[in-house]
């Protein structure tokens, strides 16, 4: 059994002498977005050749869940027969210069306006961007042009897809909305209709990465679901690259109720059909008491990281203090970005 790797990881980024990784990050919601604002910082600036940037990121990917149903982007969903753009937006966000009018712009939610109160504008951009062009994978291509962003990112599947998940006591739910507000113990995860297929340029991305993480995010409605477009797993299960999964910080008690990190990857495996990770990010910091009683009163707590089942699968662990405390619980994005980077230049630089 390997003995797990504790995170001591260097204070400084990732030697530039080392450059040129191909990086893929799948998931969705807020745990995608705030490890990609961490990977951004070691990118190739928009436009810029790979070949002249001397960070160890030569090419970034998103690869994001589009079975968003509520708020904004199930409205637009709703009313436009249109793919939600949410989860997408949010990236672009994350991988954009924060600084930057254009970001704080596609963030911009309006206030009133009748029928586009709660919209956000980036949303309603990359509605018409997809009018326009008839193609939503190219409106979220050129939208991330005009934000230039960092990276690339791709829907995971531009099928028109709903979520159906099996509860604990044989009700189906349908929809991400209704499937998140369930207080049932979800026991499988499906995609309607099954044969979803993802973009070519996704499985083109996970072939030729040499790092690829999946998560943090909600276990079912962020990880689970890019997992079931067609031939994602099969291309996880072939990667030559590192395969690293990154562990939520909290239980959800909707989707994750009482489980262990090790019992989030079984459930992941049991969608695949298959081993897809080599190892796993593990936060074993504190949480503050005052964060504990916040998320309790949610039904949610710390994830158990319960080390030795997760090896005895035959994933490594990386462990450490991997979150950043505020108003709500969040992974440390800087910390989490350089640990994994640091992981995957180790493993080129020993084959």
């Amino acid at each position: 059994m390997h003995s797990a790797l504790s995170a001591s990881a260097p204070e400084a980024a990732p030697s530039p002498a080392q450059a040129g990784l191909r990086v893929v990050a799948l998931g969705g919601g807020t745990g995608l977005s705030t490890l990609l604002r961490g990977l951004k910082k070691y990118a190739p600036p928009a436009g810029a050749p790979a070949e002249d940037h001397s960070g160890p990121i030569r090419d970034l990917a998103a690869v994001v869940t589009v079975t968003d149903d509520g708020g904004s982007s199930g409205r637009l969903r709703k009313d436009f027969n249109m793919l939600p753009p949410g989860d997408l937006r949010n990236c672009m966000v994350a991988l954009s210069e924060d600084e930057h009018l254009l970001s704080r712009l596609f963030s911009h939610r309006f206030q009133s306006g009748g029928d586009l109160e709660g919209h956000s504008f980036g949303n309603l951009f990359v509605i018409a961007l997809t009018e326009m062009t008839g193609d939503f994978a190219e409106a979220v291509r050129l939208s991330a042009e005009i934000l230039a962003t960092r990276g690339h990112i791709y829907p995971a599947t531009t099928a028109n897809v709903t979520l159906a998940a099996e509860m604990d006591d044989g009700e189906i739910v349908r929809g991400e909305t209704r499937i998140t507000a369930c207080r049932k113990q979800i026991v499988e995860l499906t995609m309607e209709p099954p044969d979803a297929a993802p973009l070519p340029e996704t499985l083109h991305a996970i072939a030729h990465a040499d790092l690829i993480t999946v998560g943090p995010g909600s276990l079912y409605t962020s990880v689970i679901t890019n997992l079931l477009v067609r031939g994602i797993p099969e291309a996880l299960a072939q990667a030559r690259g590192l395969r690293v999964y990154i562990c939520n910080l909290m239980t959800q008690a909707n989707e994750s109720l009482h489980l262990t990190a090790s019992q989030h990857i079984e459930r992941i495996y049991e969608h695949t059909g298959m081993p897809v990770f080599d190892y796993a990010l593990i936060h074993t910091g504190e949480v503050s008491e005052v964060l504990r009683q916040r998320y309790a009163a949610e039904g949610a707590e710390p994830i158990r990281p319960d080390i030795e089942r997760i090896e005895a699968m035959g994933i490594r662990c990386i462990t450490g203090d991997f979150a950043a405390e505020g108003d709500v619980l969040r992974h440390d994005s800087e910390r989490v970005a350089k640990q994994v980077l640091d992981l995957a230049l180790k493993a080129r630089a020993g084959r």
